[in-house]
């Protein structure tokens, strides 16, 4: 950063974790005025007989400690545990027209919603609702649609295994995959791109394979932001040695250092654990010709090494009888030259020769990676290229080796397990008319992009929301919010109020449901739910804490309760189901046999593993051998203008996806404030612009292929050691820039990493602030 001093902005020297963390944690927990009901929360979370934590989807180590939970998990427990309120009261006294004026960060501050609402547009507020009226009402206008695709179903990914079911299930007894949900939105790519190499779209490894790894290659992720927890597995993996490489746009504290606070040695000595060995500032949009040159430099070597009669670098044993389409792969990356890998990835020939050479000494090798490789117009090419990466040298479907996509949510692997998917298989299609006995659809849905497409378009009327905050989520902000506004019917179910619940339709409604931390009691008695992990690994979650109302209810018995209300007909038993989960279970285990012995297996502490097939080297493709796959030319965003600037964009640490904990972003030197884009000096200086000026922000390329122009204005410019021609700004404020057509074309996903940009001095008033308006419950 410069010396130049701008409000808010204050380099950090520390070290992710240590005191910083933990007084972090103080505040978060301060803040939501329940110490003691969100302590004893943080007591239960990720225990074997707690709750799963609502953050992200990093595993559970085997063995945990007193105290398992991570900065961010408990930002996100007290965020849930609060003791603020939102009741009827509040909404009687701040019309709709008043709570749009609010931040996101104050809407979701204001605390935990009490009563079901449905807005009336006399008044312009949110009046409460009976539950059993509130279900006549969404049922009658769901059944008055002419077409049942005519609505739209999106599913968050802290929805529960057994709420994600029993949602798939009504929406197809309705007659629809309309299945809009966040996993289009980050990890698609992956969904879609690993099952063509490989015949599995989830990750190969466990958590324990990470103590038998020789090297880690971490491509485009933070883990000391989005997912904490990994930073002690990385910690662990450095002690003993274990070279990490990074490959990352910006620098991030958590993989340069780390000071565990469940080590006493550590936090009292100020000392931490070096986590990268080695950390290559890519290019934003860079990751394909990175990929490209190492395969280039193994392969070169490993001819070399077999001309000499030396030890061969590749494993062409492995290569002959698990893998085809080698000899297609070599000749690409033989002809693509050194100096268009240089210009595509910002990074030297050496330097990537580094990283091969560190890749071919390794015997077993992890590659992790994120949205980073995922949100780009050519993300499934992206996880492709790791795949082929990994298949040169065997590294997959052995101990110690394989790759590691690193999932959001909590839930959002599970939700896709248990049917959450716009293009249903044909074992999932049987599986329902066995149980059942009624006929799913077979078409295709609506993913998270063409959902919007269609409401926009006017071919969908109505939108459902399982959680989340979609319409801030998506890109085209601007255009995304003027499609919901035109919807019939749209109905939220949530803990909190976010700005998704004030696009009104002329039905709107919200349902406020318990959250992950609360007790649960149904017919049958206490119950618990289940969520799958980033591994693969599945098991319980039982909240203990009173609901924050007496009106609130389970996502299951939500979901049962429109069922019902929406299928006069219906042939499934809801009230069965919702009255104790284990038969939810049992009907899992019957439509996905993969769940075999599901409730006994999710009694066992810790729960059980699902079947990857691919990390037992069985290649559930078309021809039962995994692929070496081509990606076209080296850049993963076509149109980028040369020599122009492209942005991407990132979460700070006060974030969990579209929900604000507050307006710092520590590791960055970011403090109460939002409105920062991330340049180069020299980027700054070409541009005639300093550290500290207001700058306006304009869309080129794809972005802007319709002629409207998108352009977010009067953020501030921070100078930074972020890669040359890279910019960074925060989601969701950066998703205005992006067109909703701009997606990559197998997985749907938005291309929220690689936003080709122009930058220029603000034509705006200086806004001294920083800040919008506030308020409380």
């Amino acid at each position: 950063m410069s010396d130049t001093k701008v409000p808010g902005i204050e380099p950090y020297d520390s070290p992710a974790g240590g005191w910083g963390a933990l007084g972090a944690v103080a505040r978060a927990l301060s803040g939501q005025m329940a110490i003691a009901r969100e302590s004893m929360a943080l007591h239960k979370v990720n225990q074997p007989t707690g709750f799963d934590c609502p953050g992200c989807a990093w595993p559970d180590p085997k063995e945990t400690s007193s105290f398992e939970f991570c900065e961010n998990g408990a930002k996100a427990v007290s965020w849930e545990a609060t003791a603020k309120r939102v009741r009827p009261e509040f909404f009687a006294s701040n019309p709709v027209s008043e709570l749009w004026k609010l931040s996101d960060y104050a809407l979701e501050g204001l605390g935990r919603i009490t009563h079901p609402m449905a807005y009336d547009a006399a008044t312009d507020t949110f009046k409460p609702v009976e539950w059993d009226e509130a279900f006549r009402r969404i049922g009658a206008a769901l059944r008055a649609l002419p077409d049942p695709n005519m609505a739209e179903f999106y599913t968050s990914g802290r929805a529960s295994n057994e709420a994600a079911f029993l949602y798939q299930l009504f929406v197809r007894e309705y007659g629809t995959n309309n299945f809009p949900d966040c996993s289009n939105m980050c990890h698609e790519a992956t969904s879609v791109g690993l099952p063509r190499s490989v015949g599995s779209g989830k990750g190969t490894v466990t958590l324990e394979d990470f103590d038998h790894c020789d090297a880690i290659f971490s491509f485009g992720h933070n883990p000391g932001t989005n997912h904490p927890r990994m930073l002690t597995t990385l910690r662990a993996a450095s002690l003993r040695g274990v070279p990490i490489v990074v490959i990352n746009p910006l620098p991030e504290r958590g993989l340069e250092r780390f000071t565990s606070p469940q080590h006493p040695a550590e936090m009292l000595t100020g000392k931490s654990t070096r986590i990268a060995s080695t950390y290559y500032k890519v290019k934003v949009g860079g990751d394909i010709a990175t990929l490209k040159g190492m395969m280039k430099s193994l392969i070169a070597a490993d001819e070399r090494a077999r001309d000499a009669g030396e030890e061969p670098v590749l494993d062409h044993e492995f290569i002959r009888d698990n893998t085809l389409g080698f000899d297609a792969l070599a000749d690409d990356v033989r002809r693509t030259e050194w100096a268009d890998i240089e210009r595509a990835s910002g990074l030297t020939r050496a330097e990537i020769e580094h990283a091969a050479d560190i890749y071919a000494r390794a015997k077993n090798v992890i590659v992790c990676y994120g949205m980073g490789i995922t949100q780009h117009k050519h993300g499934t090419e992206n996880v492709q290229q790791i795949a082929n990466l990994l298949l040169l040298r065997g590294n997959m479907g052995r101990q110690g080796a394989g790759i590691c996509p690193v999932r959001g949510h909590s839930n959002v692997q599970g939700d896709r397990t248990v049917g959450i998917t716009e293009k249903p298989n044909a074992e999932l299609n049987d599986g329902i008319r066995k149980t059942y006995g009624f006929e799913p659809p077979t078409a295709h849905g609506h993913d998270a992009v063409a959902s919007i497409l269609a409401i926009r378009e006017g071919r969908s009327k109505a939108m459902v929301a399982l959680g989340g905050n979609l319409a801030v989520a998506m890109p085209d902000t601007e255009e995304t919010f003027e499609a919901m506004r035109r919807l019939d019917l749209a109905v939220h179910i949530t803990t909190k109020l976010n700005r998704s619940h004030l696009l009104l339709a002329k039905q709107s409604f919200i349902l406020p449901c318990l959250g992950r931390t609360e007790l649960d009691e149904q017919a049958g008695g206490p119950q618990s739910v289940t969520v799958e992990d980033s591994m693969s690994m599945v098991h319980a979650s039982a909240g203990s804490l009173t609901p924050a109302s007496e009106h609130l209810r389970s996502e299951p018995w939500i979901v049962a309760g429109i069922a019902k209300a929406t299928l006069p007909a219906t042939k499934v038993d809801w009230d069965r189901l919702v009255g104790n989960y284990d038969f939810i279970r049992d009907d899992i285990e019957k439509v996905f046999p993969i769940f075999f012995d599901f409730n006994e297996r999710v009694r066992v502490p810790g729960g059980f593993r699902l079947r990857v097939a691919a990390s037992e080297r069985d290649w559930a493709t078309p021809e039962k051998r995994a692929h070496f796959l081509l990606a076209p030319g080296l850049d993963e965003d076509p149109g980028t203008p040369k020599n122009g600037l492209v942005l991407t964009t990132i979460r700070s640490h006060d974030q969990y996806n579209t929900t604000i904990y507050g307006l710092n972003d520590r590791y960055r030197g970011v403090s109460g404030r939002r409105d920062v884009v991330f340049m180069h000096e020299k980027d700054l200086a070409a541009r005639g612009l300093k550290h500290g000026d207001r700058i306006d922000i304009f869309a080129t390329g794809a972005n802007v292929a319709d002629g409207r122009q998108r352009a977010v204005r009067g953020y501030t410019a921070v100078a930074y050691d972020i890669a040359e021609g890279s910019v960074a700004m925060y989601f969701p404020e950066g998703n205005a820039l992006i067109s909703l057509e701009n997606h990559d074309g197998h997985s749907g996903t938005p291309t929220y990493k690689s936003v080709p940009v122009r930058i220029e001095a603000s034509t705006l008033p200086p806004d001294p602030s920083h800040r919008r308006k506030t308020a409380h419950a």
